[in-house]
């Protein structure tokens, strides 16, 4: 050239060069932009920095400390690796076209050449040196920038790999030293895109000084991890490709997870926060107008519309993008075909494919991890607000609401009030999915769309009744299921007996009869799906049979873009179609839950002015009634107690005795507020512990359950025990205090519970103390002991009231109280009531005589009694001698100490009588998958369903082509066949393609049934042939997990996922024999884009396994707390510890949703980046396409892939 112009010689470059010259000059300018400017605008970037981390948090600033030592990994080493042999090409590249230039010829020198290795060299210069650099600032994650640059390089590098290929097959181009660089810069870009989507460094920090790490609050150290969830912090990039998740990921897939490693909730996510928006709305509804029932879902709705307005938004624009590709494939089509409307409208059309598919797939994640964040919310708040209400019931609302059906509340209505949210939007979205369907119909088939909406709303209402007898099926199943659960809580209750009686086998055989009514219920039920599910698919053939011959009826000519444009619309309106029966059906099941919660939260609570706390500066007294009528039933007119005029002084101890039925434990029930006040006044000063006369124990050790809530404080503990004679119980325990209670308190006896309850009222210090009975589980002895050292010494200077019938424990009294028929008919001191006589006298009177005859019985019996209490006293004395043998009282105390403290450690090393449950870990074996497909049948179904799968989408293929080939492809063409014969080959492949879907469906089930069945009859024989120190040590919660939720995921959830499995695996090779056949360069894409896939699946698996373990294993606890805290409403109320249980429900509650939420959200990370690789190829073949000559491609064959899952 004579002369140079860098703009013309610009131009001169071919397309893709000026496209890599541009984007890699322009990142250029912009890093060394950012680099000049950041100095000067540190504070203003400091809020918006360049440089990112996947949260969108600014990168860290390294410590200036010198404690810590950085670890390189080879990810790391490899990176940098690949940045510098790029470098290196583009050094070479830069060399050799140097020596040609100097050799050429000055007139003939072209520059051009030396742009695109210049800049490319100074961009991998900077990248590479950039990299490096990440080292010394030990980062975790690369910044954003640098990601985005390596990712922006290879999708270049695809581009004009892709023209200089397509260059080369056709003869136009030949080799040089630009393509042959970019070939070989292939495998480090590819290499560094993975790395621009993971953005992990491999730079390990550690740091020598380990206290750093250690837990800072106690609370949180509970929780078992310190990290809240980076969700709630971060930026739109990691929000949009759900990248926050990738730190548990990376730890789920080196080890199993477990519950510490799951980060906690952000607060607004958190049970406590939930709980408090919506309690708030509710009471606030219920004063605005008391006379009127406030309604639960608009106060849900008051509480959480801002969540579910902006998931709307991503619902109803993902709605909008999936109708882009129906819309645009008849103009694609025509494109296809030769028929072009403007220069390169081929390459838009695909961009707004490709861009409409990006939207919906990245919309489409957002709104479904959205609606299961706000089902979660929801949940969190009703469960809550449950058990709330479940502390506050009255006598009167308790007798209305079994301790079941309270359970019930939390566990299946609230349940299902929480999994209306994927309903939610539904509401709104099946009219605008019609309404969209039918305009770009109307565009295709013009006036027959009016049929396709006749045939529209025919379809949905044939499936309404259909519904109800699904429904009506379901109903009768739960009730045979409930049935069955009832009877089998019974038998583990009583297992003692039944294996004692030998009758097993006898209750064995009833379950199984009650599951064989459940089995056909349950039959039914999975037939009747089946028939649904042909139903479904044939709804939208026999739509599409409608409208196009009405089309064809009133003279319209289709062709095959309008033809596959509305197949496309057919099948995107399949899923309203099948979503209408499903909303009206949940829509009542919702009702109908709300209705219920809604009546249980408007029960009426324990009277708030019961009792009145006066401060004990004030009285003398602390206890004081004046008039004082009491009624467990209001209505009635009749009190249970009456006339009650009491004063008891601090310090006093009261007994209050009378016959069986004299009101005792109603009169202790006043003084607590537990029974309804109908007049009078009482009047508390000081705190209050109770003791119920039934033993409550919670689940957990001894230990919690004396300290109940409170501080250790070691000599108050050992005195607690001492008063009340649980030293020698405690020896006699493998694990002393640490004993784990089993089920029940199984491994307590009556006697040990009820001086655990004493022992943890001791322990509270309270000022009152009311003791229900307290002695009547325990020996005459150990009664004596007990009132001996609890009540006279340890309780020597507080008031106490206690209930008893031993009348050898009166005497010791500073008034005793007399009652009968609810009224206290005498009160004094025990030799003032004896002179007085009455009543009082008349039960002493009668305790005397049962001595009396009890000590003629036991004369009578004396001889063989002497025999057996002499051999049982040499007995005794024996042992003691060996005991005082092997521990002399000369013995050092140093050595007594050690004997004690292997006594410690050996007791440690053994099992606890109630373990934890326990979870699988690791992958599921192969052998399970084996057994259960052998389990009916033994797996001879197996071949026959993917066999009918198989037919299924050969037929739904087959009947696609059939319609796009059979019609002119463009308007000017003529059919190929006459409209009768088109019509009728269609409905005999598309029916037949739903015929195979019913047989499928039908032997899916069968072999579900007969799976189901075996498994079930095993585990109930298993269970009741397992000895009785099985169920001794397994709480009966476990084992009703198992006949119940297991099972019901036995019964209708894995067959089914097994089944979709299988079409899923066969659709997916459908569609790939369907893409090679219209363009087989997508085969070069399969191979890397499957081991993508299975890589992506590897590495979410290993930890999305975990976390559904985890999540079962942490709803058992809500539950089980649940249960008990119904059980022991008083006695926690006694204690006034109902905000510490409350607290205790929401960790528990937050301790589920932990996991829930991480895994919902792994599901949605899976989906996202499968769904992104599906798209990116859709993409690829969509250019592949465009860039072919006209003709070269059949138009009808493009769409035929685009099969649905059935």
């Amino acid at each position: 050239m004579g002369s140079f112009s860098l703009p013309s010689s610009f131009r001169d470059l071919p397309l893709p060069e000026q496209v890599a010259v541009a984007t890699q000059a322009a990142l250029v300018v912009f890093f060394l932009f950012y680099a000049s400017a950041r100095p000067v605008f540190t504070c203003a970037l400091r809020r918006f920095p360049a440089f990112k981390d996947e949260n969108g948090n600014p990168v860290p600033v390294p410590d200036s400390d010198g404690d810590r030592s950085v670890v390189i990994g080879y990810w790391f080493k490899i990176l940098v690796s690949c940045c510098f042999y790029v470098l290196f090409l583009q050094a070479v590249v830069l060399g050799y076209e140097t020596v040609r230039f100097v050799r050429t010829e000055v007139d003939a020198a072209d520059y051009s050449v030396f742009y695109l290795p210049s800049v490319q060299a100074l961009s991998w210069l900077i990248l590479g040196l950039s990299a490096f650099h990440c080292k010394f600032k030990a980062l975790v994650k690369f910044p954003f920038l640098l990601r985005l640059w390596w990712f922006l390089s290879f999708i270049l590098c695809l581009y004009v790999g892709y023209v200089d290929t397509k260059g080369l097959v056709g003869d136009f181009f030949s080799f040089n030293s630009h393509m042959i660089a970019n070939y070989a810069a292939f495998p480090a870009l590819a290499f560094l895109c993975l790395v621009s989507i993971r953005g992990v460094t491999g730079v390990e920090l550690h740091r020598d000084h380990q206290d750093l790490s250690e837990p800072l609050v106690a609370e949180e150290e509970e929780a078992g991890c310190l990290k809240v969830t980076p969700y709630s912090e971060a930026g739109l990039f990691s929000l949009a490709t759900i990248s926050w998740l990738n730190p548990l990921l990376s730890i789920g897939v080196k080890r199993p997870l477990e519950l510490r490693d799951v980060p906690l909730l952000a607060p607004k996510d958190r049970a406590k926060t939930c709980y408090k928006i919506l309690n708030s709305n509710w009471e606030r509804m219920k004063a605005e107008n008391p006379m009127k029932h406030p309604s639960l879902a608009l106060a849900i709705f008051q509480s959480f519309w801002k969540e579910a307005a902006f998931n709307a938004i991503f619902a109803g624009l993902n709605t909008l993008v999936s109708y882009v590709g129906p819309y645009l494939i008849s103009y694609f089509v025509d494109y296809l075909s030769g028929n072009v409307a403007f220069p390169h409208e081929g390459y838009i059309l695909a961009s707004i494919f490709f861009a409409s598919k990006l939207i919906e797939t990245l919309t489409a994640r957002q709104w479904y991890l959205g609606v299961d964040i706000l089902g979660m919310h929801v949940r969190s708040a009703l469960t809550a607000m449950v058990y709330r209400k479940g502390l506050r019931l009255s006598s009167i609302a308790r007798q209305s609401h079994t301790s079941g059906e309270i359970v019930n509340y939390m566990a299946v209505d609230v349940q299902r009030v929480g999994d209306f949210s994927w309903y939610l939007h539904d509401i709104w979205m099946l009219p605008l999915q019609i309404i969209l369907a039918l305009a770009i119909l109307y565009k295709n088939v013009g006036i027959a769309t009016i049929a396709t909406l006749i045939a529209t709303i025919v379809s949905i209402f044939v499936t309404i009744p259909l519904a109800k007898v699904q429904e009506g099926y379901q109903d009768n199943l739960m009730a045979a299921k409930d049935e069955r659960m009832r009877k089998t809580s019974e038998c583990l209750k009583n297992m003692r007996i039944l294996k004692l009686q030998a009758w097993e086998d006898r209750f064995r055989l009833m379950l199984e009869e009650m599951r064989s009514v459940e089995m056909k219920w349950l039959r039914k039920a999975l037939y009747s799906q089946a028939v649904i599910t042909f139903i479904f698919w044939g709804s939208p053939i026999f739509v599409a049979v409608i409208t196009f011959a009405t089309s064809i009826l009133l003279g319209n000519q289709l062709t095959a873009g309008s033809v596959l444009s509305a197949l496309a619309t057919f099948r995107i309106l399949q899923e309203p179609l099948r979503n209408f029966p499903d909303l009206v059906s949940m829509i009542a099941q919702t009702k109908v839950s709300l209705d219920r919660i809604s009546g249980y939260l408007q029960q009426e609570e324990l009277q708030e002015d019961a009792t009145t706390v006066v401060p004990q500066g004030l009285t003398n007294n602390s206890i004081e009634i004046k008039d004082g009528e009491f009624c467990w039933d209001p209505p009635s007119s009749r009190p249970t107690l009456s006339d009650i005029q009491l004063k008891v002084e601090r310090g006093m101890h009261v007994a209050v005795c009378g016959v069986v039925g004299s009101g005792k434990s109603s009169f202790i029930s006043s003084i607590l507020g537990e029974i309804p006040k109908i007049s009078g006044e009482v009047k508390i000063s000081g705190s209050v512990a109770y003791v119920p006369q039934s033993a409550w124990i919670q689940s957990g050790n001894i230990e919690e359950n004396i300290l109940f809530g409170s501080p250790m404080d070691k000599q108050k503990y050992k005195n607690g025990l001492h008063a009340c004679s649980l030293k020698k119980d405690l020896e006699l325990l493998l694990h002393g205090d640490q004993t784990i209670i089993g089920d029940r308190g199984i491994n307590l006896s009556g006697g040990q519970k009820q001086r655990v309850q004493l022992a943890r009222a001791l322990y509270q210090e309270a000022d009152i103390y009311l003791l229900d009975d307290p002695f009547s589980a325990v020996d005459a002895h150990t009664g004596s002991e007990l009132f001996k050292e609890y009540i006279l010494t340890a309780l020597a200077s507080k008031t106490v009231i206690y209930v008893t019938h031993q009348v050898e424990f009166l005497p010791a009294a500073d008034k005793i109280l007399v009652l009968k028929e609810g009224r206290i008919i005498q009160a004094g001191k025990y030799e003032d009531l004896l002179q007085a006589g009455t009543d009082f006298n008349a039960l002493v009177s009668a305790h005397h005589e049962a001595i009396e005859t009890m000590d003629i019985l036991e004369d009578s019996a004396g001889t063989v009694h002497s025999g057996v209490s002499s051999v049982l006293l040499k007995s005794c004395a024996s042992n003691i001698d060996n005991m005082k043998t092997e521990t002399p009282e000369n013995e050092p105390p140093s050595e007594r100490k050690a004997i004690k403290e292997k006594k410690k450690a050996k007791r440690t090393r053994r099992k606890q009588l109630a373990q934890e449950e326990e979870r699988e870990r690791g992958k599921v074996s192969l052998k399970v998958y084996l057994s259960y497909m052998a389990a009916a049948y033994k797996g001879i179904l197996i071949p026959l369903i993917v066999l009918a799968q198989t037919a299924f989408q050969v037929l739904q293929i087959a009947s696609n082509w059939w319609m796009a080939w059979a019609n002119p492809q463009t308007s000017g063409d003529k059919p190929k066949t006459s409209s009768m014969v088109l019509l009728v080959v269609y409905m005999i492949l598309a029916f037949g393609s739903s015929w195979f879907v019913f047989v499928r469906a039908v032997l899916v089930a069968t072999f579900g049934l007969a799976a189901a069945q075996k498994l079930f009859l095993n585990m109930l024989r298993t269970v009741f042939r397992a000895p009785m120190s099985f169920f001794d040590s397994t709480p009966a919660g476990r084992i009703l997990n198992r006949v119940s939720v297991d099972q019901s995921v036995v019964d209708l959830d894995i067959p089914f996922r097994l089944g979709g499995f299988a079409a899923t695996t066969i659709q997916l090779l459908g569609i790939v024999g369907v893409m090679a056949k219209v363009t087989w360069q997508v085969l070069l894409l399969f191979v890397p884009m499957a081991v993508a896939c299975l890589w992506m699946q590897k590495y979410y698996i290993a930890s999305s396994r975990e976390l559904v373990r985890i999540v079962s294993i942490q709803k058992s606890p809500v539950i089980h707390l649940f249960g008990e805290t119904i059980a022991g409403a008083a006695t926690i109320r006694g204690f006034g510890q109902e905000k510490r249980f409350v607290k205790r429900n929401l960790y528990l509650l937050d301790c589920f949703a932990r996991p829930f939420f991480c895994s919902i959200a792994a599901i949605e990370w899976l989906c996202l980046r499968m769904e992104l690789l599906s798209t990116f190829v859709f993409a690829f073949c969509m250019v592949l396409l465009v860039s072919f000559p006209h003709g070269t491609i059949d138009p009808s064959m493009y769409p035929v892939n685009s099969g649905s899952n059935p």
